[in-house]
């Protein structure tokens, strides 16, 4: 390593390099150094004189040392570019051309950590500062962070809120020590490989939120790529708990295709609260008369309620798909 060049040397030499760039970029540059280095600084500018070219020289070619020495932190090198293209030929133009340069680097730990569940999330934090794990729930949805809130200890929940409320801005050091901290847990609970994302029951849960035309367009396609993983997800979307979510006008629609037998024994299995949502489709007597033969029917083996809950499903499946009844219905549904 070369030696480390005097105070005042140093001092007029970054002087040199500052005055040859434009204003702007000078600006960004002096807007970095804490008052003391800025008053150093401008006294050397303001006392430079003619600068000849052995001055610029000796300027760059220290610069040139260091970085040498120093190297470029990575940081983010990608976000940095697009900020530079949009600044440089404006947003369009900047999405065209990052869009057409790959992107094969590994994702990071903070951007990992917002598709994980908040299960997923609360090993990962355990035992942190309330600020580290502040930092971390404010970029996180809502519904998830509260989650996790709610898994941490209780002496540590109000810490980790009165730091949220005060957060103000986060410096980049604060983000890196956060990425630093999630990356070492992440590979001490995971090791190296990556984490599972995405499956089977994620990808019913979508298609239950969309629209009934996605769902008419996208399941037939996936029955043709691949029937079997079209019947898993089908399982998926359709579960006893979906009947749940349905209206009393659909709910009605689909008792009346299913034998009294059958509602008994799926009803069997569900909290007395849940099958409410039935009777409520019913008429006083129909359910007065149900909640007594359910009372009357005694234990079930719970493979015989799961049979019965299958069969009720299969009814709703086909009044779905016949435009029956309609379960996650959203405005694309209806004119």
């Amino acid at each position: 390593m070369s030696e480390a060049l005097p105070v005042g040397e140093g001092a007029r030499n970054a002087a040199v390099f500052v005055m040859l760039l434009d204003d702007e970029q000078a600006a960004a540059v002096l807007s970095r150094l804490d008052p003391a280095e800025l008053a150093q600084l401008g006294e050397s500018m303001c006392g430079l004189g003619e600068i000849r070219p052995d001055a610029i020289s000796a300027a760059l070619g220290g610069f040139v040392s260091r970085a040498t020495q120093e190297g470029l932190p990575p940081g983010d090198r990608r976000g940095r570019v697009r900020a530079l293209m949009t600044r440089a030929v404006g947003d369009v133009k900047a999405e065209g051309v990052m869009d057409r340069i790959p992107d094969d680097a590994p994702p990071r730990a903070i951007d990992l950590a917002r598709w994980l569940t908040p299960k997923a999330i609360v090993p990962l934090i355990r035992g942190e500062h309330p600020q580290a794990i502040a930092v971390l729930l404010v970029q996180l949805e809502a519904e998830t962070a509260a989650q996790v809130l709610a898994a941490l200890p209780q002496d540590q929940q109000s810490q980790v809120v009165h730091r949220i409320a005060t957060l103000g801005p986060v410096s980049p050091h604060a983000i890196a020590m956060l990425e630093d901290m999630l990356s070492r847990r992440i590979a001490d609970l995971h090791g190296t490989r990556a984490l599972a994302m995405g499956g089977v029951r994620e990808a019913a849960e979508i298609i239950n939120a969309s629209a009934r035309q996605v769902e008419k367009r996208v399941m037939p396609q996936i029955a043709k790529m691949d029937r079997a993983l079209a019947r898993s997800i089908e399982a998926e979307m359709f579960k006893f708990e979906h009947l749940f979510t349905l209206d009393e006008k659909s709910m009605g629609t689909l008792l009346r295709e299913v034998e009294s037998d059958v509602l008994i024994g799926a009803l069997k299995g569900i909290a007395e609260d849940r099958r409410d949502l039935f009777f409520r489709a019913m008429s006083s007597r129909a359910a007065d008369g149900l909640k007594d033969e359910i009372e009357a029917r005694g234990r079930m083996k719970m493979a015989e309620v799961i049979e019965s809950q299958k069969a009720v499903v299969n009814a709703a499946r086909k009044l779905a798909a016949d435009g029956e009844i309609v379960f996650g219905a959203s405005d694309d549904d209806y004119v």
